[in-house]
Parts: C-alpha cells; sequence; structure tokens
C-alpha cells in the first residue's frame, strides 16, 4: 500500500486533487484508517489516475470522466480520444500547447502500463548535496519545462558574476497541496554569494536511481521506469525526487545524461 504523499508523486498529482477525486468517487482509496482519515492507496490504482489526468486533460468534467470510466472504457478508446483532442489542442495558445505534451506523456504510459523498463536501475545511497539554488511552484506538470531552465538561469548568472564556477546542475522535485515545488541549482563548496538560496540536501540511505538519455519530452517515460522497479522491489518515495543532469550540453539535447534518483523507504 502506498501512502497519499507517495502516490501524489509518483502519480504527479496534488494532494488536494486526490482528495478531491475520493469525494467524487472517482479514485477512492483501498483504505482509509476509521481513526485518523489516513488514506492509503494499492498501487494497481495508478492505471485509474492516468486515465482520469488524461480526461481531465482533453476537457472532460468530473461528471463525464465518471461516466466514461463507469462505462469501462479502455485504454484504446482513450488513446483515441486523446488523438482527435491532439489536433484541437495544436491549434491553441502556448498554455493549452504545454498542455499536450503532458496528454501525451500520459497517453503513452497507458498505452505501456506494462511494459519492461528499458533502463539500468540500481539501489544506493545518496551523498548530502548542498546547492546555490532558486525555487518556484507550478500548478500543473506541463509548467514544469518553462520554468526550470530559467530557474538554473538565473543561479548560473549569480555565480558567475560573484566568480563561482558552476559545478554540478541538480533540480529537486516534491508534490504538495498546492501543486509541484521546483528546486534548482548547482552543487557548491565555496560561500553562497547573495541573490540565491542555500539549499540543503541531505543524505539519503537508500534511493532507486536510473538513467535517462537524451531529450528531457521523454524523461517521464524514464521516471515510470524507475518508479514501476520502485514498487516491484517493496520500496515507496521516502522523500522528494532529483535529477542531477551529468551532461547537459547540446542544445538539441541528444547527448545529455540525466541520473533520476528517488529515495525510498520499505513500503
Amino acid at each position: 500500500m502506498l501512502s497519499i504523499g507517495a502516490f501524489a508523486q509518483i502519480g504527479q498529482v496534488t494532494h488536494r486533487m486526490l482528495r478531491h477525486w475520493d469525494t467524487a468517487g472517482l479514485l477512492v482509496p483501498a483504505h482509509v484508517d476509521e481513526f485518523s482519515g489516513y488514506r492509503s492507496y494499492d498501487p494497481a490504482e495508478l492505471e485509474q489516475l492516468h486515465r482520469i489526468v488524461a480526461l481531465r486533460q482533453l476537457g472532460f468534467g468530473l461528471e463525464d470522466i465518471s461516466s466514461i470510466l463507469d462505462a469501462g472504457v479502455d485504454a484504446g478508446r482513450i488513446a483515441d480520444m486523446l488523438r482527435i483532442r491532439r489536433a484541437e489542442v495544436e491549434r491553441e495558445q502556448r498554455t493549452a500547447s504545454a498542455r499536450l505534451v503532458d496528454v501525451e506523456r500520459r497517453l503513452h504510459l497507458i498505452e505501456k502500463e506494462r511494459a519492461m523498463s528499458q533502463i539500468e536501475i540500481v539501489q544506493k545511497s545518496l551523498p548530502a548535496v548542498r546547492l546555490a539554488a532558486r525555487a518556484a511552484v507550478v500548478a500543473e506538470q506541463p509548467e514544469v519545462a518553462g520554468v526550470v531552465g530559467p530557474l538554473f538561469d538565473a543561479v548560473g548568472e549569480v555565480l558567475t558574476s560573484a566568480g563561482v564556477s558552476l559545478d554540478q546542475p541538480i533540480a529537486q522535485y516534491e508534490t504538495g497541496d498546492n501543486g509541484l515545488r521546483i528546486v534548482a541549482g548547482y552543487a557548491i563548496t565555496a560561500a553562497v554569494p547573495d541573490g540565491v538560496e542555500v539549499v540543503d540536501l541531505p543524505w539519503v540511505p537508500v534511493a532507486i536511481c536510473g538513467v535517462h538519455l537524451g531529450a528531457m519530452d521523454r524523461i517521464q517515460e524514464s521516471w515510470q521506469s524507475v518508479h514501476t522497479e520502485m514498487m516491484a522491489r517493496g520500496f515507496a518515495p521516502s522523500g522528494p525526487c532529483r535529477e542531477v543532469y551529468v551532461r547537459a550540453v547540446s542544445d538539441d539535447q541528444s547527448d545529455w545524461v540525466t541520473e533520476l534518483q528517488q529515495p525510498v523507504v520499505g513500503a
């Protein structure tokens, strides 16, 4: 069983969304403690979550989604609906186009629900790291791409102006009630100049990690592989996930190397 926090982090939705869908009867927790009200979810419910998010991104209201799911619409039918909506979304403005990226990702996850992992997964500890960083909160996953780059640029400009060399770039992502909090910065051992925050990432005894090769537009598929293997090994998330950008030089991102790190604890 997964806690609401772990389930939200894997599904990349907020706690508030999960509680709202529970109230609406769309995604009911597998177990609710009768004394504390604490919600727990079965990993198998991730399939339902992906369908709900995909249909929401298509513009359906909760009543319509409930009717569609009650009718037993399968992944193939949802995929057809996503493709029809894609043609409409492509004519919309940039914000809607960002949502399209998330629709495509959710579609791929639905079609590959039981696919084997295509990346090598390892289990290891993570060292403590001090970052010179900046943070931001986004409401939806599609907004990340337009925010994380400028965060790194802003931190890099401050460090460079202060004569500090840019070391390892790292981003941390944490889901919460208000959205997804992003911390982006560079590992640092020198004094941190004004204009950036000091963020200490703690030592992590156990993490499930994988390496994503290539562009960021498919990185969520690699994250899905990491989370699938995490659950297969009997773990659950124990803290915010991290992305360590081992190599991020070319403009087209074709040769980028990104290590995905998910701190875990025994489920």
